[in-house]
């Protein structure tokens, strides 16, 4: 049996009817609904005056879920002041067990606890399946108690103990933040062992979950953002790509998180290792996308370090590059109940009596998570912006041990894998998100793209910066610049990056109709992800993957064991 060690989120989101916009699908036979409005008074007037049931207010898209019959649905689509409609999709969590990776000490966040910075006075947010109340998450490294709340998003309770009963929620909390240590060298498992947390629960038994659910957590950690101090927010889960990245109500949620000054970490999905495999909310521009490599079980070795197969990549649809880093996400040991499900349905990967070892994206997402914490400690001023340019600017890519090119795409690494050390000591600023304004993306004003593109040949290049890959880039003279042999078994992550003053791919540019992907524009008749987008000459992106929007579909594929 595979698994992910990542939150799968089963969306089943198609955009179905909104006065003044495109009808895009017919209506599906759930009863679970989204429905978004010009502002939340007017979504759930429109709701109750069809005779619908409204489930949640979730305020931070505008939008309420609710539950309607067929009959309600259909004079839904007459009512003033709806936007969108979406059917609310289901979720569910899996992981696979994996052996032990000493990444604190990998990523160079050892170094940064010997000299006293433990992410003390940050405070982090985990949307996923709640935590287990053990020590090691509950108390700091001097054995105070540091959870500042849970909220339970599901039964909308805040305060009590929103127990988990999964372990997924449990391990990504650990691989961050567990003050774990061990007594002679004093070496803690977590990357910020001191950072202050608030749990939220928005997955239950059986990782089974839905994206009013999520919303809601959303909604609740921006609303409650200045109360709590929350500056960063780890979202370890993922959903299959239905629509443009501004489309999505989850990605609306997120970038709004974006907004109010949350550092907003993500993992980038198990779907890898094909091109456009990117999942939501990875898929947002504006967020830290994290993807996954392993040490191949040999720390003290970095010549053998690779990006992990099931780690989806990029580009977005729209040409955003993702990921904007990797980070170690294979064989990562954190804690874990033995009687949480996820245990019980592969014991063989306890370690111990409570502690699991798994592989994914989000346990990746976790440790970069726990990276920003750190250095929010050192510089509690840094904008979200300036914390991604830091973490991409001192990222560290891996290199042919013979060419000294780079070994992967940047749609497979982006910038390499993350630096704790170099990061918290980091000086830049302003090199990503450039031309992008968030107000204006979620107002609808203004929306906007990357610069990848794809030639007739299936070949990705970068537009106005000149870069061309087909194994390798070619620069405006046609010599060699950055490249490699994607999925080589092993090679040196090195320090030094030829974008490391400006990471150019993060900019982007206003959305035009006409933006040349392949041979026009990527989603034909305004209908993303209808009938399938091509890849390559005519051939559907992902395998001939194409499901109807009304079925639930998980993009995190179980994972093969990988060193």
């Amino acid at each position: 049996m595979k698994s992910t060690g990542c939150l799968m989120l089963t969306a089943a989101l198609g955009l179905l009817l909104a006065p003044g916009y495109a009808v895009r699908h017919s209506d599906p036979p759930a009863s679970r609904v989204i429905v978004q409005g010009v502002d939340l008074a007017s979504a759930a007037a429109a709701v109750r005056a069809v005779g619908g049931e409204i489930t949640h207010e979730l305020g931070i898209i505008d939008a309420v879920a609710a539950e309607l019959t067929a009959a309600e649905w259909r004079r839904l689509g007459a009512a003033s002041g709806v936007r969108r409609v979406w059917t609310d999709g289901a979720a569910k969590v899996a992981g696979k067990p994996q052996p032990y990776s000493n990444y604190p000490a990998l990523i160079g966040a050892e170094r940064l606890h010997e000299e006293g910075t433990t992410g003390a006075g940050v405070t982090v947010a985990f949307v996923d399946t709640g935590t287990w109340d053990t020590g090691a998450i509950a108390k700091n490294t001097g054995k105070q108690p540091r959870v500042l709340e849970h909220y339970d998003a599901i039964n909308d309770v805040v305060g009590g103990f929103n127990d988990d009963t999964v372990g997924h929620g449990t391990h990504v909390a650990s691989v961050a933040v567990s003050s774990n240590a061990t007594t002679a060298p004093k070496r803690y498992n977590g990357i910020a062992p001191d950072a202050e947390l608030v749990v939220v629960k928005a997955f239950g038994p059986g990782g089974q979950g839905t994206y009013a659910d999520v919303i809601r957590a959303l909604d609740w950690v921006v609303a409650n953002r200045a109360y709590y101090g929350i500056d960063v927010l780890n979202l370890s889960f993922s959903a299959p790509v239905k629509s443009y990245y501004w489309d999505d109500p989850i990605n609306q949620a997120v970038m709004a998180a974006w907004q109010a000054g949350i550092v907003v970490v993500v993992s980038m999905g198990n779907g890898g290792p094909d091109p456009m495999t990117v999942s939501v909310p990875a898929n947002v521009p504006y967020v830290v996308s994290v993807g996954a490599m392993s040490d191949a079980e040999t720390p003290e070795d970095a010549t053998d370090d690779f990006v992990a197969q099931f780690s989806a990549a990029g580009p977005t649809v729209e040409g955003f590059i993702k990921p904007d880093l990797v980070a170690p996400g294979g064989h990562m040991r954190g804690l874990m109940r033995n009687d949480h499900e996820v245990a019980l349905e592969h014991p063989e990967f306890l370690v111990g009596a409570n502690t699991f070892s798994m592989s994914g994206t989000s346990q990746a997402a976790a440790v970069v998570t726990g990276v920003v914490a750190l250095m929010l400690q050192d510089q509690p001023g840094l904008t979200n912006d300036d914390v991604k340019c830091r973490l991409m600017a001192s990222a560290r890519p891996a290199a042919d041990p013979v060419t000294d090119l780079l070994a992967y795409s940047i749609f497979q690494h982006g910038a390499g894998r993350v630096d704790a050390y170099a990061a918290a000591y980091a000086t830049a600023s302003g090199c990503v998100n450039g031309g992008l304004d968030v107000a204006k993306d979620l107002d609808g004003t203004e929306h906007y793209a990357g610069p990848a593109r794809m030639d007739a040949d299936g070949n990705f290049y970068l537009e106005n910066i000149g870069y061309k890959w087909n194994g390798y880039y070619y620069d405006a003279n046609g010599d060699p610049y950055v490249g490699g042999v994607p999925w080589i078994d092993g090679v040196p992550w090195i320090d030094g990056v030829p974008w490391i003053d400006g990471v150019p791919w993060i900019d982007g540019v206003p959305w035009i109709d006409t933006i040349d992907w392949t041979e026009g524009d990527p989603y034909p008749d305004g209908s993303p992800w209808v009938d399938g987008v091509p890849w390559v000459d005519g051939v559907p992106w992902v395998d001939g993957y194409n499901p109807p929007l009304t079925e639930t579909s998980a993009i995190n594929t179980w994972v093969e064991k990988e060193k």
